[in-house]
């Protein structure tokens, strides 16, 4: 299974060339589930963000033909509102139980204080930083509502930071994707994406040690 998926993120231009060849417009419900559960879930944090929208994207500008730029970010800018908001609700009603609970003692009331003030002060930026960092942009919502960050407050920047995210990404790919160089090496991009999007968990975890 991890072999597959290894191989499904390292040759997304294949895989969704070939699902779109095979399934035709049924390619956008399954980038946007993708998407949806990345964003919404907290168990899908694995799930591929950055590197799918690139792929997507390239696809729609030149490495294959078939998809829909509009379409394509109409639906992936909904998809990751609504992961953001469920994954935001999921925290919100875990975190009222939790702290309710008698027998098991999982969070202290000074530690939900701490998230509580933070994302009360630096909450919007949070949310908006977070979609270009893999497994934060997961937790970072799921968080918010645990902490019980305003929810306008977090429905107006889920919307800003989805737009921004899915849009420049998308652009990318979309831009650069009638490259040659793009073309010809298109699983190294990936790599390459890959890589830069974890380099900011990376110089955190080594600092912190």
């Amino acid at each position: 299974m991890l072999s597959t998926l290894f191989d499904i993120v390292m040759h997304l231009d294949q895989h969704l060339l070939a699902f779109l060849q095979a399934y035709g417009v049924w390619v956008y419900v399954l980038l946007a589930a993708i998407i949806f559960s990345e964003t919404g879930l907290v168990i899908f944090a694995f799930l591929p963000g950055d590197s799918l929208l690139f792929a997507a994207g390239s696809i729609a500008g030149g490495v294959g033909d078939g998809l829909d730029i509009r379409l394509l970010f109409f639906v992936l800018v909904l998809a990751s509102i609504l992961g953001n908001k469920t994954n935001y609700l999921i925290g919100r009603y875990l975190g009222e139980h939790l702290l309710n609970a008698r027998r098991w003692v999982i969070i202290s009331k000074t530690q939900f204080e701490r998230a509580r003030l933070f994302y009360e002060r630096h909450g919007g930026k949070t949310i908006i930083f977070a979609r270009f960092i893999p497994i934060v942009r997961t937790f970072a919502p799921f968080v918010a509502g645990f902490s019980c960050m305003n929810m306008r407050t977090f429905a107006f920047y889920n919307i800003i930071s989805a737009f921004i995210w899915i849009g420049s990404l998308l652009a990318i790919g979309y831009w650069f994707g009638s490259l040659p160089i793009i073309k010809e090496h298109f699983t190294l991009i990936v790599y390459a994406i890959i890589i830069l999007s974890l380099i900011p968990i990376l110089l955190t975890a080594f600092s912190r040690k």
